[in-house]
C-alpha cells in the first residue's frame, strides 16, 4: 500500500467516526455485503463542511431495502423504516439524519422522460450514474475494507480545483436528466466552484431539455440557489446558459441597458442581483430574499424615457406587486401568506427610500408602520440593500437617513402603538351610537378615525376617537341617538 493511500484511508476513517457507520460496518460484515457511503457526505467531509449534518446515502452490492431493515433493527427494533419499492430504496432517521439505502444500479433513459430504466449494477455502474465527479466518490464501510476510498472519476482532484464536472459525457448526462443542469449551477453557487468548460457548454446545448422537468423539482433547486451565500453566481450562470429565459423569463427580461439622448438607465438585472447579494449578507429568510429578487420585476414593463427628465419606471412597485401572485403560481411557490408577504414588500419597497430623501414627518412614519405591520423591519432591511449607487457619499447619506427613519419607527411605535392597530371605534359602536343601519357612512366614519390617528390629529385611544367620531358624524348630518 502506498504512503499516499495510507494517509487517505486514515483521513476517510476520521470522517467515518459517527456511530452510524460503525453499526453499518458491523451489519455489512456479518452479512458479507459490500457497502459504501457515497455522494454528498463524502464530498462535504473532504470539504470540511460539517458532514455530521448531512443526510447519508448508502449503496450496497445487493438489496438496499433488506440492508436498511437489518441496520435499523440492529440500532433499535422499533425504528420505522420507510420503503420505496418503485425506487428500490429504503430509509430511516437516526439522530435527526436521514439514512437512505439503495442497491447499486445502472440506469438508462428515454428521450421524453427523466424517469430511468433501472437494472442491478456494480459500484462502478452506480458511480457512473452520478451527476458530478464530486458526488461520485465513495468510502467502503464493510469491516474488511472499512475506510477505503473509491474515486474513479477524480472527484477529489476536482474538489481541489473547485470544479464542477460530469463523470461521463455531459451531453448524455444532461440529456438523460436535465435537472442536473440546474444542479450544476446550484453546486457552483453553493460551493463557489466554477463549471468545467465542456460541462457549461453542454448545459447551453441542452437547455431546452429542462422543459421535461416538473416545476416542483426546478423550484427546489432555485430556492437552494436563492439561499446561497452569493446567489448572483447562480443566477448569472442561469442567464449565461439560456436556462433563465426558459424557467424565469420575467427576470431574464430585466437584463440590458438602453440609451436615449445620451442618457442610460442601469442594468436592472445586475442591480437586482446586487440587492439580492447584499440582503443575503443580512438575512437567511428565504422569502425576504425573494422580495429582493422581485422588487423591481415590473421595471421592464414600466420603463419610459421622458425628454428633460430621463428614464422613469413610474408605478413599478404597484405593477410588480400585481405580478407576484402569477409568478408564484407559475414557479410553484406557495400561494399563501408567504406570497402575500413578498407582494407587500414589493409594493412598499420605495416608501422608506422616499422618506429618507426628505424631512420625515410623524404622519408618514405612522402610515408606514400601519401598512408594513410586523414586517416593517424586513422592509427597512430590503430598502437598505436597494441602495446600490456608485456614489459613496450618496449611499452614506441615504443610510444615515434610514437610521433616522428606523429610530422614528421605534419611537412612534412605542408611543402610539400603530403597528397592526385597529381603530379603537368599531363599526358596531358607530351603528349603536347613531341608531343607524349598516351603510357606507359607517365605513366613512371609521376610515376618518383611522386617518385622524395616522395624521396625529387624535391619539390612538377610545376617548379621543369617540369624540372625533361625534364631530365627524355631525359633519355628515348625524346626531347621537
Amino acid at each position: 500500500m502506498s504512503d499516499k493511500l495510507s494517509v487517505l484511508i486514515f483521513q476517510m476513517k476520521k470522517f467515518l467516526s459517527p456511530e452510524i457507520f460503525k453499526i453499518i460496518s458491523r451489519v455489512a460484515g456479518k452479512e458479507k455485503i459490500q457497502t459504501y457511503v457515497i455522494g454528498g457526505f463524502v464530498r462535504d467531509a473532504l470539504l470540511n463542511r460539517g458532514p455530521a449534518k448531512m443526510d447519508i446515502d448508502i449503496v450496497v452490492l445487493g438489496n438496499g431495502i433488506d440492508m436498511a431493515k437489518k441496520v435499523a433493527f440492529e440500532i433499535d427494533p422499533k425504528i420505522k423504516v420507510s420503503v420505496f419499492k418503485n425506487f428500490g430504496t429504503a430509509m430511516f432517521k437516526y439522530k435527526g439524519q436521514d439514512i437512505e439505502f439503495v442497491g447499486a444500479r445502472k440506469e438508462s433513459y428515454r428521450k421524453d422522460s427523466r424517469k430511468p430504466i433501472v437494472e442491478d449494477g456494480s459500484l462502478e455502474d452506480d458511480q457512473k450514474r452520478r451527476d458530478f465527479t464530486i458526488n461520485a466518490m465513495a468510502i467502503r464501510l464493510d469491516s474488511e475494507n472499512f475506510g477505503n476510498f473509491i474515486d474513479p472519476f477524480s472527484g477529489e482532484a476536482d474538489l481541489n480545483k473547485k470544479l464542477i464536472r460530469t463523470p461521463l459525457d455531459p451531453e448524455k448526462t444532461f440529456s438523460d436528466d436535465p435537472l442536473r443542469m440546474i444542479r450544476a449551477i446550484r453546486f457552483a453557487s453553493q460551493l463557489n466552484f466554477s463549471i468545467g468548460e465542456q460541462t457549461l457548454s453542454s448545459i447551453s446545448n441542452n437547455r431546452d431539455r429542462i422543459k421535461i422537468v416538473s416545476q416542483e423539482r426546478i423550484i427546489l433547486e432555485i430556492n437552494k440557489i436563492v439561499l446561497t451565500q452569493k446567489p448572483s453566481v447562480g443566477f448569472k450562470l442561469l442567464e449565461e446558459t439560456g436556462l433563465l429565459n426558459i424557467i424565469f423569463p420575467e427576470l431574464d427580461k430585466m437584463k440590458g441597458v438602453e440609451t436615449v439622448n445620451g442618457k442610460q438607465h442601469k442594468d436592472n438585472f445586475l442591480h437586482t442581483l446586487e440587492v439580492l447579494d447584499k440582503i443575503s449578507k443580512n438575512t437567511d429568510k428565504l422569502y425576504l430574499r425573494w422580495a429582493a429578487l422581485l422588487h423591481d420585476i415590473a421595471k421592464p414593463g414600466t420603463k419610459k424615457f421622458i425628454t428633460g427628465q430621463g428614464w422613469t419606471f413610474h408605478g413599478h412597485e404597484y405593477f410588480g406587486a400585481k405580478m407576484v401572485p402569477q409568478i408564484f403560481r407559475t414557479l410553484k411557490l406557495p400561494l399563501n401568506e408567504k406570497m402575500k408577504y413578498v407582494q407587500k414588500m414589493v409594493l412598499l419597497h420605495l416608501r422608506p427610500i422616499v422618506l429618507s430623501q426628505e424631512i420625515v414627518t410623524d404622519s408618514a412614519i405612522r402610515r408606514l408602520l400601519y401598512d408594513a405591520g410586523d414586517d416593517v423591519d424586513d422592509l427597512m432591511t430590503l430598502c437598505e440593500a436597494d441602495i446600490t449607487s456608485k456614489n459613496d457619499s450618496k449611499v452614506q447619506k441615504y443610510l444615515a437617513n434610514f437610521k433616522v427613519v428606523r429610530q422614528k419607527l421605534k419611537d412612534l411605535e412605542a408611543r402610539d402603538k400603530i403597528r397592526n392597530f385597529q381603530p379603537p371605534i368599531s363599526g358596531d359602536v358607530i351603528i349603536h351610537t347613531f341608531n343607524m343601519e349598516p351603510s357606507y357612512l359607517v365605513g366613512e366614519i371609521k376610515s376618518a378615525i383611522k386617518e385622524a390617528i395616522l395624521d396625529g390629529i387624535i391619539g390612538n385611544n377610545y376617548d379621543e376617537a369617540y369624540k372625533f367620531m361625534i364631530e365627524k358624524a355631525r359633519e355628515l348630518g348625524l346626531e347621537p341617538d
